[in-house]
């Protein structure tokens, strides 16, 4: 066990349309707008490890304990990554808990997301968000089985 706390900050997002993702993450999935931040391109590009300029811009929203963070860039192109798939090392995907499972999945496109048909069962779903991220849906009551946290 270190001796040092540790608490969960955020997650970072890059967008190719932050408004439209913002559209997505609001309008669909219920986060709130906290704050939007133009960074400064010396610090952030070294942070980043990208040349400049960048023209870097966060929005972060929130979610319950959740905070994402929408990168976008003014100063350069976003490269759109290959498919995110559940076996590839690194960050997967993200979970969250809808009242509505079904009401959220028949709304997914006019947001502009897609539904992966082929994981729609009434427990749980995975959506990609207009950018293509893989985002877990499961009813806010699969909470009620597990077993309280540390």
């Amino acid at each position: 066990m270190p001796n040092h706390r540790t608490v969960f900050n955020h997650v970072g997002l890059c967008v190719a349309d932050r408004d439209r993702s913002r559209r997505f993450y609001e309008g669909l999935l219920g986060f709130t707008f906290w704050r939007e931040l133009e960074l400064p391109d010396l610090a952030t590009a070294k942070l980043l490890q990208l040349d400049g300029p960048i023209g870097v811009r966060a929005t972060y929203l929130v979610s319950d304990s959740v905070v994402l963070e929408l990168i976008d860039y003014s100063r350069r192109d976003v490269q759109a990554g290959s498919t995110r798939v559940m076996d590839e090392v690194g960050l997967t995907h993200m979970s969250l808990s809808v009242s509505d499972l079904a009401g959220v999945l028949a709304q997914v496109q006019s947001f502009g997301g897609s539904v992966v048909d082929e994981t729609v069962t009434e427990h749980f779903a995975m959506i990609r968000d207009p950018d293509g991220q893989l985002i877990e849906l499961l009813p806010d009551t699969w909470a009620d089985s597990l077993p309280p946290r540390p």
